[in-house]
């Protein structure tokens, strides 16, 4: 005898029950019953039509602002995730509380600054600066008119060493290097005004770890820049096979003796990024 599948939201012998929305679930995570009604194949495709706009109004709820549509195809899962819900939450009961950083229409900006297709570096972040007027949603980056905080000045140093003709940009706004395609990823995306490490444990993780892991699987010879052993940390879903991988110690006044300075990673990235048939990236053009 053949199974049948229960339509959801029909009570039957079995005593289904009405799913949550929140569920989503697939025609075919749909409980198996006996005494269910026989599902055509249009009636499956009408299921998985619903679960999809369940999904599509779960994820309006969760992200109100625009998320680039390019990585809404590869991580969109995340966000209909009931951790994300959850983080969701927290973040907007934060902001009723204290001043967070960057502005809600800022927490995803990397996501609009480049398609998904066209990163060719990564170079992550911890979470974002915590002062009023810096954070707009690209690590080691200010938005204008705000001066380069000492991690990124020590950056523009290196550069300076590394990179001939290299000229200081007068301000600390990286989003020319984002357009070209380095994706500059914190891996917490908030933060409360003067704590920094504030929203640390509460989802943020988990969320940035799944878009490393969406790099490394689908796309090909990325260079990843790993900065200080937290950065370091978020490495180990990078599949080095598939990628290059250069790390160092933190360009932070406190570190940047360590190994930042003379790493020579971003004449090492367009190196890379030559021998993969990609176009080098211009530092300079800030």
């Amino acid at each position: 005898q053949s199974k049948q599948i229960c339509i959801p939201h029909v009570c039957c012998s079995a005593g289904c029950k009405k799913l949550p929305e929140t569920h989503a679930r697939s025609a075919e995570e749909i409980g198996l019953c006996s005494n269910g009604p026989q599902l055509s194949a249009e009636q499956l495709k009408q299921i998985e039509q619903n679960r999809q706009a369940a999904l599509d109004r779960l994820f309006a709820r969760n992200v109100p602002v625009p998320i680039g549509e390019t990585w809404r195809k590869h991580i969109g899962d995340e966000f209909t995730k009931p951790y994300f819900t959850k983080l969701m939450h927290f973040i907007a009961v934060e902001r009723k509380r204290f001043a967070i950083y960057p502005s809600a229409e800022q927490v995803f900006l990397w996501t609009n600054v480049c398609a998904f297709e066209d990163v060719k570096v990564v170079i992550l972040g911890q979470d974002p600066y915590p002062r009023k007027g810096q954070a707009h949603g690209l690590c080691f980056s200010v938005q204008r008119p705000a001066l380069p905080p000492p991690s990124l000045e020590n950056i523009f140093t290196e550069l300076a060493i590394d990179i001939e003709n290299f000229q200081h940009p007068g301000h600390g706004d990286l989003t020319g290097w984002a357009k070209q395609g380095v994706l500059l990823l914190n891996s917490v995306l908030t933060v409360r005004e003067r704590q920094p490490t504030s929203h640390h444990g509460q989802g943020w993780e988990l969320f940035t770890d799944a878009v490393v892991l969406a790099l490394s699987r689908s796309l090909r010879s990325l260079v990843f820049l790993l900065w200080g052993a937290y950065a370091q940390s978020k490495g180990a879903v990078i599949d080095r096979t598939r990628h290059h991988v250069l790390e160092t110690s933190h360009p932070s006044p406190y570190s940047a003796q360590l190994g930042f300075f003379g790493c020579r990673h971003f004449s090492k990235t367009n190196t890379f990024l030559k021998a993969s048939g990609k176009m080098p990236v211009d530092w300079n053009a800030l």
